[in-house]
């Protein structure tokens, strides 16, 4: 499996998956009846999903043009609704009300994945378990200094995905069991995509934020949660809770080169294959 490009900042980024992706043979490109352009905006946990997709769909339908763009999950189903995208990316099931965002009337939610969102803390951060308490505490602002959870004697920054993220919406209510986020302060970020929250926690001593597994690497670390790993095996046996189905929103029930690309996401073949070497869980794991 070809990786999946390194990480971006998403809200600038977009990507056309054109004719020279894949380099489909002749037979597979004959036995191809799909055409067209599939337009697809919204989460950045799930961007490298769709991209590896898109790249693996294009070898057998070389006729049909692929972009990919991600804003933040709250832009996938508005694009939808506003006719300028196919497919809208969201970390939740956009058709129903969800704490801080209504339901988007007239769209369907297609179930493509299960991901896994983890607390991350940058690699100088002494800690590496945290109580559900200690993470609303420091998320509100509450708690401020390391020291005071079992680390070091410094200032934590506190860095948070921006309103309309997915990602944040599953960690606000799975992980801090819904309760608020602090919103200002000398040690407080805010970032907007998946791609941003890994370079900065990468990248600035002493911070903690949230992102899914995907976006995780060794220049961070995953943070236990009241003793319990973000790990497949964890979400599988039921001791850990902060997950989420991530969605593929369309306006009615998807068709033509749309549909096919979904059910080619939602097939065995994919879900048992390049999802779980990109540390997604299938989605018939969980039922």
């Amino acid at each position: 499996m070809k990786k999946w490009i390194k990480p971006f900042t998403a809200m600038l980024m977009a990507v056309t998956l054109i004719g020279g992706l894949g380099g489909a043979t002749t037979a597979s490109a004959a036995k191809s009846t799909e055409k067209g352009k599939i337009v697809i905006n919204g989460s950045s946990a799930l961007l490298p999903l769709t991209l590896q997709a898109a790249s693996e769909f294009k070898k057998d339908n070389p006729k049909v043009k692929i972009s990919a763009s991600a804003a933040g999950s709250i832009t996938g189903p508005q694009s939808v609704r506003k006719g300028i995208a196919d497919i809208g990316a969201v970390d939740w099931d956009a058709s129903k009300d969800v704490p801080g965002f209504k339901k988007f009337d007239g769209l369907v939610a297609n179930p493509v994945a299960v991901t896994v969102f983890t607390a991350v803390v940058n690699t100088n951060v002494g800690v590496s378990n945290l109580t559900t308490k200690q993470l609303q505490d420091i998320f509100s602002g509450k708690i401020t200094n390391w020291k005071e959870v079992g680390g070091s004697d410094a200032n934590i920054v506190v860095v948070n995905r921006k309103f309309g993220s997915g990602t944040r919406v599953n960690f606000q209510q799975k992980a801090l069991d819904g309760k608020d986020f602090m919103s200002k302060g000398d040690n407080y970020k805010e970032v907007g995509s998946s791609g941003d929250m890994k370079t900065t926690i990468e990248t600035t001593p002493n911070a903690i934020g949230y992102i899914d597994l995907p976006y995780v690497t060794s220049k961070m670390k995953a943070v236990s949660i009241n003793g319990v790993a973000p790990t497949e095996k964890n979400v599988l046996n039921k001791t850990y809770k902060v997950w989420g189905i991530g969605y593929y929103m369309t306006k009615g029930q998807p068709t033509g080169a749309t549909k096919a690309f979904i059910e080619y996401i939602q097939s065995s073949k994919f879900q048992n294959g390049s999802l779980k070497k990109l540390k997604f869980i299938p989605l018939a794991a969980v039922k």
